[in-house]
């Protein structure tokens, strides 16, 4: 049931919002250029890895030593006005419409954190990865790594049609709100708190 409403969901959104969609390519082409869209390898359901979609919010600048510079470095004002309204998330319909995700269900992180995650927190990829999440309406980027985990977790094991109708109602009141979702989330592994953005980004593209 749950797969069958993310699939109808989709298709209306991906129709209803396709003028959005075009403006907004538009707009980060202009801004930031190309690629249009974001593109990286993120565990999904049973972990297998998949290629989740997101309008680019960052430039691509580079060092003297073309190494990435970090995130605070590649932030324009355009990227933070599409986060801020989690605009940049809407390419991720597709990811929905073709299996790769759910409306709700635990974020998918960076393949780089698998071997980070204890037995208990791997649980989280037993479900599809979701675009919003228990985690994201439950302090979002103020979460530790443990706290995070915990609430995929606790998502994992209480899940419901109804609780993810909560979690869809919750979500649209915080964007609504302007308050935004970090959904990238600054929580990372405490083994990798002394690697910089840019060398976590540096052993994603190694993967």
């Amino acid at each position: 049931m749950k797969r069958l409403m993310d699939i109808a969901l989709a298709v209306i959104l991906l129709i209803a919002l396709s003028p959005l969609l075009a403006v907004i390519a538009l707009l980060v082409r202009f801004n930031l250029g190309s690629p249009i869209l974001f593109r990286q390898k993120r565990p999904g359901f049973g972990g297998k890895p998949f290629l989740m979609c997101k309008f680019r919010t960052m430039r691509n600048a580079r060092n003297a030593k073309n190494e990435i510079l970090n995130d605070e470095e590649r932030r324009t004002w355009f990227g933070n006005l599409l986060r801020k309204l989690s605009l940049d998330e809407l390419p991720e319909l597709w990811n929905v419409l073709i299996g790769n995700m759910s409306f709700v269900g635990p974020r998918p992180l960076l393949m780089s954190f698998l071997p980070h995650y204890t037995p208990e927190q791997a649980r989280r990829h037993d479900v599809r990865p979701g675009i919003t999440g228990w985690a994201q309406i439950n302090g979002r980027n103020k979460l530790s790594w443990d706290e995070k985990l915990a609430f995929d977790i606790w998502y994992v094991d209480h899940q419901s049609l109804w609780l993810d109708f909560r979690i869809l109602c919750g979500t649209a009141a915080i964007v609504l709100g302007r308050k935004g979702i970090d959904y990238s989330a600054n929580c990372i592994p405490a083994s990798m708190a002394h690697l910089t953005s840019g060398e976590i980004m540096s052993q994603e593209a190694r993967l």
